[in-house]
């Protein structure tokens, strides 16, 4: 029964994690939807030396963003571990679940940061 009352727990903090990176997914869509058409607009009415070079820097960030809000990321193994989506990724690690589940947990095993050393996972 504990058990099961823990796993429980673990499922409905991973869909409110989930909820929360598709809700900054989409912030960041519609953010980035109107910048690039500004970036668009810029690089026609202001050319620059490089054809489009606001435009593909925009998208670079939004390659940057998405990278780091990896959305599915730690999907593919969160079912088989206990942790559901902490287990299936590294605390400390550059995306937003591996600073999330640093902050949480207190434990960090990527050495992203200087002040915390890696600890045995």
């Amino acid at each position: 029964m504990v058990e099961r009352v823990k796993n429980n727990r673990v499922l409905l903090r991973d869909l409110a994690i989930f909820e929360f990176k598709l809700f900054l997914d989409g912030v960041g869509d519609l953010i980035i939807s109107q910048v690039a058409i500004v970036a668009v607009a810029s690089d026609i009415l202001l050319p620059a030396k490089r054809r489009g070079a606001r435009f593909y820097w925009v998208m670079r960030r939004a390659e940057k963003w998405d990278r780091w809000l990896s959305l599915y990321g730690a999907a593919n193994e969160a079912d088989i571990d206990q942790d559901g989506l902490f287990g299936a990724s590294r605390a400390g690690s550059d995306t937003l679940l591996g600073k999330l589940e640093a902050y949480v947990t207190g434990r960090w095993e990527v050495a992203s940061d200087p002040a915390h050393e890696r600890t045995a996972a």
